[in-house]
């Protein structure tokens, strides 16, 4: 609500200021509704993102605890980890993902890639044009696809110098800009199996 000399109004979608004497009732309680839905929202995701910090920082240190028994100092925070409870029915697991981007290096892997194609290209499988070509698709905002870029080192191409220094000049413009951490739960079933304990909203 906004008061303006003395009377309370309601802001609309095209930001005008209505009384609120003049607004529908319908609306009124909509507006209400979607503010209180907002708010039990919010304080979902607060609990969440604490939860996750808390179980995050438990992993960490168990680890970090852990290493020490052999004398080794190991980094608490990085690497998949996973945590099974002592009678094998729980499960936790930590999964590191990296965010993986591109340097101009690229460009060059990618004109030495087309040379080598180009003068291959006579009596050359064709299917091999296609997975190459396949991997500079983008997305809509222009960006290459990772898994498909680093798919080409797994072509095994012999002989062929350019080649070689297409896949180093990949290799090199690698860089990883972020790493996110994930926490996954899980219980075993009645059938021995383990379920995934839902963490996400939309599937509780």
């Amino acid at each position: 609500m906004i008061e303006v000399n003395g009377v309370q109004h309601m802001q609309n979608s095209q930001g005008h200021l209505v009384p609120v004497d003049r607004v529908d009732p319908v609306d009124k309680l909509r507006d209400e509704t979607v503010r209180e839905l907002i708010d039990m929202a919010k304080g979902l995701s607060g609990g969440l993102r604490e939860g996750r910090t808390k179980m995050l920082d438990a992993v960490a240190a168990f680890v970090s605890i852990s290493g020490e028994q052999y004398g080794s100092k190991v980094g608490g925070e990085k690497g998949n980890v996973t945590l099974h409870s002592y009678d094998g029915s729980l499960k936790v697991q930590r999964a590191m993902q990296d965010r993986i981007t591109f340097d101009e290096r690229l460009q060059a892997a990618r004109t030495l890639i087309n040379e080598c194609l180009r003068d291959w290209s006579e009596g050359a499988n064709a299917n091999l044009r296609a997975i190459v070509d396949a991997a500079w698709e983008t997305d809509r905002d222009g960006n290459v696809s990772t898994s498909r870029i680093l798919g080409l080192r797994a072509i095994k191409v012999k002989d062929d110098e350019r080649w070689d220094q297409a896949m180093k000049a990949l290799t090199d413009s690698m860089q990883v800009v972020y790493s996110k951490s994930f926490i996954r739960v899980y219980e075993k079933d009645a059938y021995g199996e383990f379920q995934p304990i839902p963490l996400d909203i939309a599937k509780v």
